[in-house]
């Protein structure tokens, strides 16, 4: 570390300047902190699709943007940024839930979560990999995820599962 370089607060989350004013929903997921035999390895903490960014500027005066999440634990959470999804209801396109949102990128992130203990001593450092490193998957218009049917399980050709195709209104190729 730098003689003039500061440490940015322990809330203040590092985000591209691009990320700083577009209008996606904000998700922060959290692992490690559920414990018991049926359990998930990540949990929706929290989503809001407002924001508030901070600009903190270098000793050259160039600017870095951080987004302020209270009571951001690098140890335990992950944020992500994802735009308004949508699911056909009834051949009708129904926007999504931050919740919904959330629990859909817990559910396709669940396998890359790394298994720590969840707890930690006073002079432990944070862990230099992430909480969650799993491959990602590139861009994509659409996105085909395995929903829990609790209705209208009988038209689906399986009845423990429905496939519904989630993505942005208008993008009708697979």
């Amino acid at each position: 570390m730098s003689l003039f370089e500061r440490r940015p607060a322990s809330h203040f989350v590092p985000i591209h300047p691009d990320n700083a004013q577009k209008k996606d929903w904000i998700i922060l997921l959290e692992a490690g902190t559920i414990v018991g035999k049926p359990r998930d390895k990540l949990r929706v903490a929290q989503t809001t699709p407002e924001r508030k960014v901070v600009k903190r500027y270098s000793l050259f005066r160039k600017a870095r943007h951080f987004l302020v999440v209270d009571g951001y634990d690098p140890r335990i959470h992950a944020l992500y940024f994802c735009p308004q999804l949508y699911k056909y209801d009834q051949d009708k396109l129904v926007p999504l839930q931050g919740e919904e949102i959330g629990r859909l990128i817990a559910r396709s992130l669940e396998a890359g979560v790394n298994e720590r203990r969840p707890w930690y001593e006073p002079l432990d450092k944070p862990p230099d990999e992430p909480i969650i490193s799993g491959p990602t998957q590139g861009e994509f218009d659409a996105v085909v995820v395995e929903m829990p049917s609790a209705r209208n399980s009988s038209t689906s050709g399986s009845p423990s599962r429905q496939r519904e195709r989630i993505g942005k209104p208008g993008s009708d190729s697979e």
